[in-house]
């Protein structure tokens, strides 16, 4: 039917309606994060108009420079997801602790980490940019509010996981367990319409991408080094953003590998496990995807920490299986 469409909210109502026993606080939830996302996207559009462009003059607590649409951005998906009753505690790039729900609103059973703007120093160069967002059902009773145990949870325990991507469209891409769909903003008419449904990973062999940032080549361990050109030899092309939701959005779509390694200056790698590589595993294996930390599973790591960090390697099965095997033979996925 080529006038036929479906909205994010139809969309999330028809599968509500698959699950007799649902309650509707999930569905909720996912309208309320995509409303979060319109109102991001409208800013990061209006950025350079609104004078809200440039550094926010502080550090986070990973001691980065803070720019001032993160902090927006931030508060704009606090304000969206604190009132309805459906979270009990949330976690944020930007904030050290875990966040609680403020008293006068009422709490649920989910809980949600979100990076609120992901890539945010290249929005100057009009580089596309995005919000990544987790959701875990709660783990702790007892009490009112959430705490840290209910956020440091593995990956493998996510309920719904996705990213809006602020492109040359918008386009919020999630899943909550049952394959990865994605759904466009048009912009006339103020919704996200499904433009993409059930988004698998290219299998082809022949979609050779390799996505890592080369700048950091001496610092490498040698593994990490022999693994890229591996790919070289393999006949692989190199493409890389710098913003993990841009790269990775054209892993899923295209195929290829996406890398942020360890280097001797971050051992642990630079991306936050529970809001940004664990999100995009989940994404990765419903879309027939692989994610490893060049080791194991992704989504079998057991958190320790709120912003802890990890390698990461994820995109087509057969090229992550590649860097597992080539990082084995060399001795390590770590820098050394």
């Amino acid at each position: 039917m080529e006038n036929y469409v479906v909205t994010i909210g139809r969309f999330i109502l028809e599968h509500e309606r698959r699950h007799p026993e649902a309650t509707g606080a999930f569905s909720n939830l996912l309208y309320d994060l995509s409303l979060a996302g319109k109102l991001i996207s409208r800013a990061v559009n209006m950025a350079g108009l609104a004078e809200i462009l440039g550094r926010a003059g502080r550090r986070n607590v990973h001691g980065e420079d803070v720019m001032k649409l993160d902090v927006y951005a931030n508060d704009v998906i606090f304000n969206a997801m604190d009132h309805a009753g459906h979270l009990c505690v949330m976690g944020s790039e930007e904030e050290e602790d875990p966040i609680l729900i403020p008293e006068q609103f009422p709490v649920g059973p989910y809980v949600l980490l979100f990076d609120p703007l992901d890539g945010s120093s290249n929005i100057g160069a009009n580089i596309s940019i995005g919000t990544i967002f987790s959701l875990h059902r709660r783990v702790t009773t007892g009490q009112r509010d959430g705490t840290l145990a209910d956020l440091l949870q593995p990956g493998y325990k996510q309920v719904a996981a996705g990213y809006v991507l602020y492109g040359s469209s918008t386009m919020l891409v999630f899943t909550t367990g049952s394959g990865v769909h994605g759904f466009t903003l048009d912009p006339s008419i103020g919704e996200f319409l499904l433009s993409h449904p059930d988004i698998r990973i290219p299998l082809d062999p022949t979609s050779k991408i390799c996505s890592v940032n080369e700048g950091y080549t001496a610092k490498w361990s040698s593994g990490q080094r022999a693994l890229v050109q591996r790919y070289r030899d393999e006949g692989f092309s190199s493409r890389y953003v710098g913003s993990l939701v841009a790269d990775f959005h054209r892993t899923l779509l295209y195929g290829g590998v996406f890398m942020y390694p360890a280097t001797e200056s971050a051992p642990n790698g630079k991306l936050r496990l529970l809001y940004e590589v664990a999100p995009m595993a989940m994404i990765c294996e419903q879309a027939g995807g692989k994610a490893t930390d060049g080791q194991k599973r992704v989504l079998d790591i057991e958190p320790t920490d709120l912003h802890q960090r990890t390698p990461v390697y994820i995109g087509t099965p057969e090229f992550v299986d590649m860097a597992g095997e080539t990082l084995a033979a060399e001795g390590a996925a770590v820098a050394g």
